[in-house]
């Protein structure tokens, strides 16, 4: 099969980044490993590029999430070695999306031309609006929102900020640059439990649930290992509910049916963390979540709210806590999790988009929004 770009009459060429210097890589790569199964030969040629944890770019394998590494246990890209193939997307937008080979016995060559691009990354330089600049620069289309709805997202924070702005409901949070900690009023008025985060993470990498305020000390200090901005969030009692929100080319949005997740404080981590994610089997969600039509409808608005309220395009995930009087935000993702067991493709296929479909309907509106 050809790996040169495409007429969008003919077969468009994807290209489907994954890995990342990210502590989400893995999970990039085995989001990868679905969409790279899935994106439909007969319409699209797919061409997967891997990023390794040090930001090379390195060609692709069909099934990234198998790549797993001697003495490992997630996937990874491998770096190359002495001679190995190094890319570059280039930055030129009247070469927009080509590829070229930078090392290696074809130095020089065009591997692909991408026509639009699938940034299947989680997490920081991935899912933070580093990576859709450098797409903006090629003048490549992509699947998801652009740079400032993805470096706003990523940011608890600005998340937050931008989410009250628009009137819409979040919960106390308390924000902690170096050197700072919580004073007795703060703590009184958050009370406990709290939640500790890095500010700019995703996955629940760096996450604490703080039931005692001894063990402040530790979760900041595991916080700051992955951010120098720290969140304190106030714990809310509610369920914890999920929604996806799909833009269709025409600009449509759709909210999906959403997800109740049940068992979340059930596991070594006491909630809902990255080994309970991804690693354990403990949590089960039940799709339509049994909230009642009229809570559904509310969350269902008040999700496609958000994903307006940050400027978002093509997808993101809305996640809630369900609370006695009403749905409270508590963060919204760009780039969710593709794996077969992730909530937002569970969730669009429950609302009739197949996993193929939504796909297809990601990759037609990036071509839309952006060309």
């Amino acid at each position: 099969m050809s790996q040169t770009s495409s007429t969008l009459g003919d077969r468009p060429t994807v290209a489907v980044l994954y890995g990342g210097a990210s502590p989400e890589h893995p999970v990039s790569c085995i989001s990868a490993s679905a969409i790279l199964a899935t994106l439909d030969p007969e319409r699209y040629r797919v061409v997967p590029v891997g990023i390794t944890r040090s930001g090379t770019w390195v060609p692709g394998v069909a099934d990234p999430g198998g790549a797993i590494p001697a003495g490992a246990d997630l996937p990874e890209v491998a770096e190359p070695g002495p001679g190995g193939v190094r890319l570059a997307l280039s930055a030129d937008p009247a070469r927009p999306g080509e590829l070229r080979v930078l090392s290696g016995p074809n130095k020089g060559a065009v591997h692909a031309v991408a026509d639009v691009v699938f940034p299947v990354l989680h997490g920081p330089n991935g899912e933070d609006g580093t990576i859709q600049g450098l797409l903006e620069l090629s003048g490549v289309p992509y699947v998801g929102p652009g740079v400032l709805a993805s470096a706003a997202g990523m940011d608890k924070e600005r998340t937050k900020n931008l989410l009250a702005a628009a009137g819409l409901p979040i919960g106390e949070q308390v924000v902690l640059h170096p050197g700072e900690g919580l004073d007795a009023a703060q703590r009184e008025r958050l009370g406990l439990p709290v939640f500790v985060k890095p500010a700019r993470g995703g996955s629940s990498i760096g996450i604490s649930r703080v039931a005692d305020w001894a063990e402040l000390d530790t979760a900041l200090a595991l916080a700051r290992r992955h951010d120098w901005k720290v969140i304190v969030e106030r714990g809310i009692d509610g369920a914890e509910v999920e929604c996806g929100v799909l833009q269709h080319p025409d600009g449509a949005l759709v909210a999906s049916a959403p997800a109740l997740l049940r068992g979340t404080g059930d596991s070594a981590e006491g909630f809902y963390g990255f080994e309970t994610k991804y690693l354990d089997d403990v949590v089960e969600a039940e799709i339509p979540a049994p909230i009642g039509e009229a809570a559904t409808a509310e969350l269902q608005r008040v999700a496609r709210a958000a994903f307006r309220a940050l400027g978002c395009d093509g997808l993101a995930r809305v996640d809630f806590f369900v609370t006695e009087s009403g749905p409270v935000i508590n963060e919204i993702n760009t780039m969710p999790g593709f794996t077969p067991i992730s909530m937002y493709p569970k969730m669009l296929a429950a609302t009739g988009v197949a996993y193929p479909e939504l796909l297809d309907i990601l990759v037609r509106r990036a071509l839309v929004a952006r060309r």
